[in-house]
């Protein structure tokens, strides 16, 4: 499948109305709710894949705190002794990334398991709070949650309230059923006439609704619909109606197998990168802007990645295709024009 962009994906910004509008209510209906059980392990050890239902292998990782890289937090961050770590994962859940262990209680996934590997080596008890997609934004905002690791693809857009350690590369793809004969080979004209599903608020809504408005100006049409959970969104596109749902790789592709043997299988459809034609997607650790964590997580990422972790924890989650090299700070993200 051809490739359009150069160098190898969630969210627009949040509205100042918006969190206005709910902090208040928020954060105490929506989520925030402390997932304490996700600290756990014999010290000098995390073992990522707990949990995860067959999603991912068990693997236990050595890592210890790096003194020389915890000394570059926050006064107040290190003080507290625990890092506040935000995910946008409810109410339901998206494996691989992030979802109700087989405990039916405890959040695993690959992105709280990259998280708690980052607080040990910056020696912090990790302390996970899930939030809706929304709201996690909203908790970021407020000071109630250090970091997020959720998925967020680094934007110019973002750049305005958060800054980036990233970590992961970010491509986005499309899924449809197996017997379609529809692919996107990289060229929005491909979406003339579908019925395509995305998440609102996500990156991927902003790419589709860009591409929506330029067939619109070639009168063509473009019909795009949102659901309130994946499992709604399935029921739709196994009824025919919707033609594709686009979303994270990793989300999807973890889908396709789960899907394989039923009365409805899947296939990936077309990619294409979070960061738009031009620029390779990437998915970053996101504090507040100007919180002074965006080093200190880079730098510990970077040591994961030199000392081996970084490559059995993708191992384990099934996600080497999304390694990076290096952790960079505040990187290029998507354009303001989507360009």
């Amino acid at each position: 499948m051809p490739r359009h962009f150069t160098r190898r994906s969630l969210i627009r910004g949040i509205t100042a109305a918006t969190a206005v509008a709910t902090l208040a209510t928020g954060l105490a209906a929506c989520g925030g709710d402390s997932d304490a059980a996700t600290t756990t392990g014999a010290a000098g050890t995390v073992t990522v894949g707990r949990l995860s239902n067959g999603a991912a292998k068990e693997t236990t990782l050595k890592v210890s705190e790096v003194k020389s890289i915890s000394a570059e937090l926050p006064a107040a961050v290190r003080k507290s002794g625990k890092l506040v770590i935000g995910s946008g994962t409810l109410p339901a859940g998206a494996p691989p990334l992030g979802f109700t262990g087989s405990d039916q209680k405890t959040l695993t996934g690959s992105e709280v398991d990259l998280a708690r590997l980052v607080a040990a080596v910056l020696g912090l008890e990790p302390e996970v709070k899930r939030f809706t997609w929304e709201n996690l934004f909203v908790g970021i905002d407020s000071g109630k949650v250090n970091v997020g690791f959720s998925n967020i693809t680094d934007t110019e857009e973002r750049k305005q309230k958060y800054e980036f350690a990233s970590y992961r590369k970010d491509d986005l793809t499309f899924e449809t059923l197996k017997k379609s004969s529809w692919t996107f080979d990289g060229d929005y004209r491909a979406l003339a006439g579908q019925t395509v599903s995305v998440g609102a608020g996500t990156n991927q809504e902003r790419i589709l609704l860009e591409w929506k408005g330029k067939l619109e100006k070639e009168g063509k049409k473009l019909t795009i619909k949102y659901f309130q959970d994946s499992n709604s969104t399935y029921l739709a596109l196994n009824s025919g109606k919707i033609d594709a749902y686009f979303g994270p790789s990793p989300n999807l592709a973890y889908h396709v197998t789960q899907s394989a043997g039923t009365p409805s299988p899947t296939r990936l459809a077309g990619q294409f990168s979070g960061a738009g034609a031009t620029l390779q997607g990437l998915i970053a650790a996101t504090a507040k802007k100007g919180s002074g964590l965006a080093k200190p997580l880079s730098d510990a990422i970077n040591h994961l990645i030199d000392n081996g972790q970084y490559a059995k924890w993708l191992t384990a989650w099934n996600l080497t295709s999304d390694a990076v090299t290096k952790s960079e700070i505040n990187p290029p993200g998507l354009p303001l024009d989507n360009a």
